[in-house]
């Protein structure tokens, strides 16, 4: 994948600094490619930015896809350890069917997806999640077998609270 118009117009949605920082290595380990393989990201690269990063193996059902790994901020938002677990474990409640659209655009179409969401889970609704997912896979494939996600989260303002 090269760095053309539509990469730059994706880019420029990007609000948070950490996802341009993301999404430019990506594209760098993507060398001309739709996407790289997951052996091509290195931890090290992105070290700063680990406690936000997932690595998500993706199923057939992409709601059945399991968590690989999943960075310590990730674990605060959701009270719990989500390495190994499903999306579908997780407790999205009426945002179910927004993450399995954006989940499967990722997987299926082999495209970077990014969004912004108010309340990321039940009893977090104070927060905004600003999300970027990357589609990771072997030369040649049609589909993602996994994908590198990385989640921030802001607390909202007070007036937007009531």
């Amino acid at each position: 994948m090269k760095f053309g118009v539509e990469n730059s117009a994706f880019r420029a949605q990007l609000i948070v600094p950490e996802h341009r920082q993301l999404y430019d290595y990506w594209l760098q380990c993507c060398a001309g490619r739709n996407m790289p393989c997951r052996s091509e990201i290195s931890p090290l690269q992105i070290g700063k930015l680990l406690p936000g990063i997932s690595i998500i193996n993706v199923a057939e059902e992409v709601l059945n896809s399991t968590f690989r790994l999943a960075g310590t901020r990730l674990r605060e938002i959701h009270d719990r350890e989500i390495t190994g677990q499903t999306l579908e474990a997780l407790d999205l409640g009426a945002k179910r069917d927004y993450w399995q659209a954006a989940y499967r655009r990722t997987a299926d179409e082999c495209l970077p997806t990014q969004g912004v969401l108010k309340g990321p889970r039940l009893h977090k609704d104070h927060l905004v999640q600003y999300w970027l997912r990357l589609p990771l896979g072997p030369v040649g494939a049609s589909r993602a077998q996994m994908i590198l996600g990385h989640d921030h989260f802001a607390a909202l303002p007070v007036s937007e609270l009531r």
